[in-house]
């Protein structure tokens, strides 16, 4: 997967290292499509990882707020396969960029309301401040979760706040199963080559450029051309064909998210239509 950096690697990966982190409807009548301009407000940096401020399409301006990040950028470790984390204590901190990637401020979460690495690769932390909270005092809108599956050959930005670097590519199309080590991911979203993502992007956005919207999150890439080791994921097709595709990154997908996030931005996983892994 992106792995998740140690600050006693950041000047090797400064050099370079390789590894795997919001736009606009058209007008009436018009095949025409324009990108939104994309900046780095509300993105994050974790110590180790890329996040980004998210809100679910139903989430209100008094709601605590949420950070979305990968399940192996988690403070305590890469949960095991079938693991799933709920409502555990977090006093973990993130840096919150502004548009141009400067910090302008630092959030404190009060647990991870959520956290896997089974189906999907996932942590959602709940903060202490409120969205409303964060836009008065810093002046920054948190990015909205898309609802609906990403599609194939759209146009998106991966912003990663570790490092404030954007990476832009399409959707390639969709691993069925892509397997890595331990953990399998399921119906992964697989970039075209120009996303050629590093350690430390873990956790970053994926954006859609003609809506704005989260539609995935930024987690691994195969680095050497292994099959199915750690940070050599493999994709697995529903006849049980295994292909290796080196140089290659891959993100999954955040709709999912969405049913899951009840009233006042609890994580409800009995509601209906989520489909999230259960402890």
């Amino acid at each position: 997967m992106n792995k998740p950096l140690a600050g006693a690697v950041f000047s090797l990966l400064l050099i370079g290292a390789a590894a795997a982190p919001a736009a606009a409807s058209a007008p009436q009548g018009s095949a025409t499509r324009t990108a939104v301009a994309v900046n780095y407000a509300g993105t994050v940096a974790l110590s180790n990882c890329s996040g980004s401020v998210v809100r679910a399409p139903g989430s209100q301006p008094t709601d605590l707020a949420l950070v979305l990040s990968n399940g192996h950028c988690l403070e305590t470790g890469f949960p095991a396969a079938g693991e799933v984390i709920k409502d555990q204590a977090s006093s973990r901190s993130f840096s919150l960029l502004n548009a141009s990637g400067s910090k302008v401020g630092t959030l404190r979460a009060s647990k991870i309301a959520y956290a896997t690495m089974t189906d999907t690769d996932i942590s959602i932390y709940q903060l202490t401040k409120t969205y409303a909270q964060i836009q008065s005092q810093y002046g920054i809108s948190a990015l909205t979760l898309n609802d609906a599956h990403p599609a194939q050959g759209s146009a998106i930005k991966v912003v990663s706040g570790y490092w404030k670097r954007t990476y832009s590519c399409n959707i390639d199309g969709f691993a069925y199963r892509l397997k890595e080590g331990d953990w399998t991911w399921k119906d992964s979203v697989r970039y075209t080559s120009s996303c050629n993502t590093i350690g430390g992007t873990s956790g970053s956005p994926v954006i859609d450029t003609t809506t704005g919207k989260v539609v995935a999150v930024n987690n691994t890439g195969n680095e050497d051309g292994q099959r199915c080791t750690e940070n050599n994921p493999c994709e697995v097709d529903e006849a049980g064909k295994v292909t290796v595709r080196q140089g290659i990154n891959y993100a999954q997908e955040t709709y999912t998210i969405v049913p899951c996030i009840a009233a006042g931005n609890k994580i409800d996983l009995t509601r209906p239509g989520c489909t999230l892994p259960k402890p």
